[in-house]
This record gives C-alpha cells, sequence and structure tokens, in this order.
C-alpha cells in the first residue's frame, strides 16, 4: 500500500510499503517540542498541511482536523504519553504528505499510463524531515519535496487564480443561447452582431484574464476589442481562434472555474509521476495538445528546441498509449506493414472493392519466409485474413508513413512518422491515426535527434528522405521519448486548457477519489 497508515499493534507506520518502527519513528518524531511546548514547528507542520490544497492535495488526507485539536490541548499542557502520540501523528502526517508532493498518491497505471514512475531511491521523505526539524526549516519542506519543474509551479499560481474565482458574479448564471443563424447556419456570434450574453461574457472574459478591461460598447454589439478577447480565449481552449462564438465557444465558456480547478489539479498529480528529467535531451508528446517538444534540460533549465504539431490516435477506437522509451533509429522511405487488425478490418474490404487501389498505392504481399508478391489476388487476399500472408507497403510518395519513421521499440509497436496527408495538421482537433504518431516536421525533428551525428545535417537528413531507397540508421546516443497526457498546461505565461481526449482525466480523479476516501476512513493515529 503507497503511503503511510498507522499499525497499532506493533507501533509502526508504513512509508511506501516499508514499515518504519521503534527508534525510526522516534528519531523522526523528535524535535516537534520545545519542553512541555509545541515548538514552533509543529506550527508550521500544521499550516503546510492545511495549505496542501494550494499542490492539489487534499488536506482531510493528513487528519488537519485532529492535528489541530491536539495542538490546541497541547498548548495547554500535555501528559507526556499524549505529547509523543502527537509527536508521533505530526511525523506520520508529514511524511505522507511529503511523499505526494514528490511522487504523487496513484501509480502511473491507475491512470492509464504505462510508463514507470521516477526512481524514488534518491528521495527520503525520513531524513528530510529530521533535517527540518533539526534545523528549524520545516517551512521549507515543499519546495524541496515538490518536483523540480518551472511548469509545476506555474500551474500552482493558475490553480490559485482559479480558486480565487470561486463565488464570483460572472459564473453565478449560464450564457444564454446563441442567436440563430441563417437558413442552415448554426447559431454564432459574429462581429458586429448583437448578443443578450455579452455583458456577462465581458465579465468572464475580464475574470479570466482574456480582455484587459471593459470595452466601452461591450454591452451593445460584438466588436473589437471583445472579439480579440474572444480569439485569446479560443487559443487557450484549443478552439480556431476565428473569433466567431459558436458552439465549441461557448461550451468552453460555461465552464465553471471549480472544474478548471481540478483539471489543474489533476495535472499537478500528473507532474509528480511523470519521467520529464530522466535525460538531458527528451522528446514529450502531449496526447490533448496535439503537440511534440523536443527539449534539453541543461543546469535545471528546460530549452525546447522544436515544438510542432501531430496526428495521434482516434478516442474511439485506436488510442495511443502513455508509453516512454528509446528512439533508437530513424528508418528513410520506410516500408510500411500493415498490422493484421488493420488489414483484416479495413484494407481487405477495400481492396475486394476496389482491386484497382492495390496498384496506386504500391502494396505487395509478405510471406512468412520472406518471399514478395506484387500481384493481387482473391486468394492471396484470403490468405492474408487467415493469417499466412501479410500486406505491406512499399517506399514512394504514397506511402502512409511518409518518407521518415522515428522508431522507439515497445511493447505497442508504436513510433512516430511523417504523413504524405498533410492537410491534417491544420485541423484543430488531430485524433485521425490507427495509434502511431505524424508529424508535422520531420526534418527537424531529425535534426534534433540527429545532434550528435554532424555528417546528418539537414541537407543530408533531406537528401535521405528523397532518395526513395529505403535505409535504416542508428543513433548514436538513443533519446527518450514520452507519451504524456496533460489537459491543462501553462506556456507563454497563460493557462490553456485541452479537452480530455481520452478520458484519462476522468480516470485519474476516479483513483485520486478512491485513495482521499480510503485514507479518511483510516486516519493517521499511530
Amino acid at each position: 500500500m503507497r503511503g503511510l497508515r498507522a499499525v497499532r499493534r506493533v507501533g509502526c507506520i508504513v512509508l511506501a510499503g516499508a514499515a518504519l518502527c521503534g527508534s525510526a519513528v522516534a528519531a523522526t518524531a523528535s524535535g516537534w517540542f520545545d519542553g512541555p511546548q509545541p515548538a514552533a514547528v509543529a506550527h508550521d507542520a500544521l499550516e503546510l498541511l492545511r495549505d496542501a490544497a494550494s499542490h492539489g492535495l487534499d488536506p482531510l488526507d493528513y487528519d488537519t482536523a485532529a492535528l489541530a485539536d491536539a495542538l490546541a490541548r497541547a498548548r495547554a499542557g500535555a501528559a507526556p504519553e499524549a505529547a509523543e502520540r502527537l509527536e508521533r501523528q505530526l511525523s506520520a502526517a508529514m511524511m505522507r504528505y511529503l511523499q505526494d508532493l514528490h511522487a504523487g498518491r496513484v501509480e502511473p497505471a491507475r491512470s492509464k499510463a504505462k510508463f514507470q514512475a521516477p526512481a524514488r531511491d534518491a528521495f527520503d521523505a525520513q531524513a528530510l524531515l529530521a533535517w527540518a526539524l533539526s534545523n528549524r526549516r520545516v517551512s521549507e519542506l515543499p519546495s524541496r519535496a515538490a518536483p523540480q519543474l518551472p511548469q509545476y509551479e506555474r500551474l500552482r499560481n493558475a490553480l490559485a487564480h482559479h480558486r480565487s474565482l470561486a463565488g464570483h458574479p460572472a459564473w453565478a448564471q449560464a450564457l444564454p443561447p446563441l442567436p440563430a443563424g441563417r437558413r442552415g447556419e448554426r447559431p454564432k456570434v459574429e462581429p458586429g452582431q448583437a448578443y443578450d450574453g455579452l455583458p456577462l461574457l465581458v465579465q468572464r472574459l475580464v475574470a479570466l484574464g482574456d480582455l484587459p478591461a471593459v470595452p466601452p460598447r461591450a454591452a451593445l454589439q460584438y466588436e473589437a476589442p471583445l472579439m480579440q478577447a474572444v480569439r485569446t480565449f479560443q487559443r487557450r481552449h484549443g478552439i480556431a481562434d476565428d473569433g466567431v462564438i459558436g458552439a465549441a465557444t461557448l461550451a468552453q465558456l460555461q465552464v465553471h472555474p471549480a472544474a478548471r480547478v481540478r483539471q489543474i489539479e489533476l495535472a499537478l498529480e500528473r507532474l509528480r509521476w511523470t519521467p520529464l528529467m530522466q535525460q538531458p535531451r527528451m522528446i514529450v508528446i502531449n496526447i490533448p495538445e496535439f503537440v511534440l517538444r523536443a527539449y534539453e534540460w541543461r543546469d535545471g533549465r528546460i530549452a525546447v528546441r522544436q515544438a510542432m504539431k501531430v496526428i495521434v490516435g482516434k478516442a474511439m477506437d485506436t488510442r495511443t498509449p502513455l508509453i516512454e522509451a528509446d528512439l533508437r533509429f530513424i528508418e528513410f522511405n520506410p516500408y510500411w506493414n500493415v498490422p493484421p487488425s488493420i488489414a483484416r478490418a479495413e484494407l481487405v474490404p477495400r481492396l475486394r472493392r476496389d482491386p484497382g487501389y492495390w496498384q496506386r498505392e504500391g502494396f505487395e504481399f509478405v510471406a512468412p519466409d520472406g518471399h514478395v508478391d506484387t500481384l493481387w489476388s482473391p486468394a492471396a487476399l484470403d490468405a492474408v485474413v487467415a493469417g499466412r500472408l501479410r500486406i505491406r507497403q512499399r517506399p514512394g510518395p504514397r506511402n502512409a508513413l511518409g518518407d521518415i519513421k522515428f522508431v522507439f521499440p515497445n511493447h505497442d509497436n508504436i513510433y512516430l512518422h511523417h504523413t504524405p496527408a498533410t492537410e491534417l495538421f491544420e485541423r484543430t482537433r488531430r485524433d485521425f491515426s490507427h495509434g502511431c504518431i505524424r508529424v508535422e516536421q520531420p526534418v527537424e525533428l531529425a535534426a534534433f535527434v540527429l545532434h550528435d551525428m554532424p555528417q546528418w545535417d539537414e541537407a543530408g537528413i533531406r537528401e535521405a528522405m528523397a532518395r526513395g531507397v529505403s535505409a535504416t540508421l542508428r543513433l548514436a546516443s538513443p533519446v527518450r521519448v514520452l507519451i504524456a497526457y496533460g489537459t491543462a498546461l501553462v506556456k507563454d505565461d497563460r493557462v490553456h486548457f485541452f479537452d480530455d481526449l481520452y478520458g484519462h482525466d476522468r480516470a485519474l480523479d476516479a483513483a485520486l477519489r478512491s485513495v482521499s476516501l480510503r485514507r479518511q476512513s483510516e486516519p493517521l493515529t499511530p
């Protein structure tokens, strides 16, 4: 069982699966009292636990009410056994808090992630707490336990702002329905148009920071600068920033700040166990954002070297898994080995209807012994369905993988690749693939990956891609690839929100609520 729980019979506390007993507990507990009175550090600890919500944690997980009551009684004079019990309670609560702050409350798998949480061996909550007590520096503990990422603190600031909007009059009522459009058009608000919801819209955009001040004609017509504020809002919510208030924009405008608070809390939880700093150079794909970033981690700072749009797996049936692996190879002009499931469900039925599709797309049959046959036949299609043959697509301008493929071996057979269907990158929502990830700027990504192989400059990469001959290049140094999931992200000093494309936020929310229910039914009482 992760976290802490009290075991009364043996006088032990279980921390992350390991029992902390006897003298170890006493060593950690010592320092909470100055003589018969609780020391200042005890009150500091209680304030940290009460402030756990500022990190997206739940103060109820740390028995704050019981601790406050025990501290109040101790200030009035406590018997030795009561003081010892309070010390142990404080130590148990603080170690649970530090472990939560550092590594999160649930395992990644409970949020559909297949990667392993970062190694925790270097983090010792007991030793850190003992140091803080002996040096009277308990207030510094959160900065030493929380993720050392700029994004983490930025999200905390966004969390505080959205919490401050609780009870704001701008959300006292819903925005009214959009005005009906012309015949055949969907309801929307366009520039110069009147809309009953404009006064309320102005309040919300000002409160959210998208509109700096109330324009003088805000309640009359939808025009600049209100329209520009809507564009800013749209960009922050993954909507095409056309300035037109349609159904998608209205839906995001209706979301209450309390829902955004929870979204940010989930993002903070993920940052605690997502392995973002394992190597100096990494490629991270954020699925709900449809964006890939290639970055360097140097001297405690993150520098984004490349950022580009991506296309990910369909939300309905071919979701891209959350994994991490080492990118080890680049394939120029790759063959596309059609997965058997795609061949049976999609390709074979199409080839039966349209045999000419076989030649146009450059397919061929491959036998188990490697024999290749380029001739289409109904019998061969039957053999594919039966598993005796497979289909692959030859390199060329119509190849589904484009002219480059980035290979990071994994059990899900997921990889990055280019695509001939580049027009799809212009879509706002980009879940069109069968699971693999299509990248918008393959040359730039290849240059990042091959940074320590100077013979492979941009000209060399483009030449290899244009050659039309399949070739595999092994990287001199593997680059870590992380496929992650975050629906709240601070960039350009503004918080951005994305739809819960695969429902992973719902799964994580349920897992966290389950943890809190269990903890609050098993109070931290040694």
